[in-house]
């Protein structure tokens, strides 16, 4: 698995210290073997222990949230925030509802979140949060009042200056809105301690659109620089069918490609004349219902149970936007066998690492999360820069703001993925680029 001694006792200890935390060690098992090469050209890091220090989190708070739902009853779940390197910044990093969330994949999130946020750069650290309570099925007030439970805890961790928190799956615009509404209250002052807020209250243009946005503007500049090429006239396929994959099909459909193909968790639609946004837009964000919906709406679209299969569609640019390992070795030889260029990632570590490489071996575009859906992170920073400094700025701002910071992400990694001899390897070039930047920032601060 590693080359390198120091690299391999790093990894064995990080299992003994956390066995049974599979998504955590898959993604510190792909960023050490990414960073070997630079590992041995820096053999300062094992004196100081940095990749010791790197991947231990600073801080790790769980706690229990105890709300009452509509019918009196008291329901109690688990929260979490880690607070991993506030090297180069305060925490920054979304908040999760999802049954699936435990400390495994909250240190997961955060770890990457550390190398995404540097990788923009702005001066973010990274951190998540997030619990295993369902917002689904949940009537507003229910909402609200677990957001305010889980607040009452976290408040005491967070702030403008300390930790940033946001959005994340299950985590949107009404629920950033009652956790502002518990954290000003609580303490009694209006600042940017969350961003994705509403722009009645200090949010920012452009955030909703961001991180899909964002993924296109990467993949953009990756088909550009690496297989002279762009979205136009291509046939792309995105998986899930929350924010980032409306906007990502919003943003590729602007830039001239056709989208065939959304999800959820129950299954996925195939519309081989182009995806209605408008229709999707209206179940997802105003009725909240399945994707099968659209079917009902759209004539020569079929609705297929089991969303796996989303893979078997041929493309040329696939976009997985659903959730952590959707997109497996299978799946991946699927995909090049069909003739794929390019996957880049809008979920957290969709891709498992087989697939991952598979791709990378292949000469397929390999955007990986960390750098290909920073743009929500990033456009997070400048809505703390508007807050910080009491101004609004225009969409067209911000919208340019974003592109400039995705281009440069991906000049970056691609940098960085020259050096290590493989213009393909962009997963190593990103994780490189971002480890960098926290390692030196790490050592000039001392223990």
């Amino acid at each position: 698995m590693f080359k390198t001694k120091y690299v391999e006792r790093v990894y064995n200890d990080l299992v003994e210290k956390n066995k049974n935390e599979s998504e955590y060690l898959q993604a510190a098992q792909e960023i050490l073997e990414s960073l070997e090469g630079y590992v041995e050209k820096h053999p300062e890091l094992e004196k100081q222990k940095l990749l010791e220090r790197f991947l231990e989190p600073e801080r790790f708070v769980q706690f229990k949230v105890v709300w009452t739902d509509d019918k009196g009853n008291f329901q109690v779940n688990r929260g979490y925030r880690v607070q991993y390197n506030s090297a180069i910044g305060p925490y920054k990093g979304g908040l999760r509802l999802h049954p699936s969330v435990n400390a495994s994949i909250i240190k997961f999130l955060g770890l990457e979140q550390v190398l995404k946020n540097s990788l923009t750069s702005l001066p973010m650290g990274g951190g998540k949060g997030g619990s295993d309570f369902d917002p689904k099925g949940k009537s507003d007030t229910e909402i609200m009042r677990f957001c305010q439970s889980f607040m009452t805890e976290l408040y005491r961790h967070i702030g403008p200056e300390t930790d940033v928190p946001a959005g994340d799956i299950g985590v949107g615009g009404r629920e950033i809105g009652y956790l502002f509404g518990q954290y000003k209250r609580i303490k009694n002052e209006f600042t940017g301690v969350l961003t994705g807020k509403g722009l009645t209250y200090g949010g920012s243009l452009a955030r909703t659109e961001a991180t899909g946005y964002g993924l296109c503007y990467f993949t953009s500049e990756a088909l550009n620089t690496l297989k002279n090429t762009s979205f136009k006239d291509k046939t792309v396929v995105i998986s899930g069918s929350g924010n980032v994959a409306i906007y990502a099909t919003e943003k590729a459909t602007q830039l001239g490609a056709k989208v065939v193909a959304l999800s959820d968790s129950n299954g996925y639609i195939h519309d081989p004349n182009g995806i209605n946004l408008d229709v999707v837009k209206q179940i997802k964000e105003v009725e909240r219902g399945r994707i099968s919906e659209y079917v009902k709406r759209v004539n020569g679209a079929t609705y297929h149970e089991g969303s796996k299969g989303i893979w078997q569609i041929k493309c040329d640019i696939a976009l997985p936007c659903a959730t952590q390992n959707e997109l497996d070795l299978e799946d991946a030889k699927t995909l090049v066998n069909n003739g794929v260029i390019a996957v880049c990632e809008g979920a957290n570590m969709p891709s498992t690492l087989d697939a991952a490489k598979y791709f990378i071996d292949n000469k397929v575009i390999f955007g990986p999360a960390k750098a290909a859906n920073a743009g929500g992170v990033a456009t997070s920073g400048l809505e703390m820069t508007q807050n910080s400094a009491h101004l609004s700025w225009t969409f067209e701002d911000v919208d340019n703001k974003l592109k400039e910071i995705m281009v440069n992400i991906f000049k970056n990694s691609y940098a960085k993925a020259l050096e290590s001899g493989n213009k393909y390897d962009l997963l190593t070039g990103a994780n490189i680029a971002g480890f960098e930047k926290v390692c030196n920032a790490m050592l000039a601060q001392g223990i």
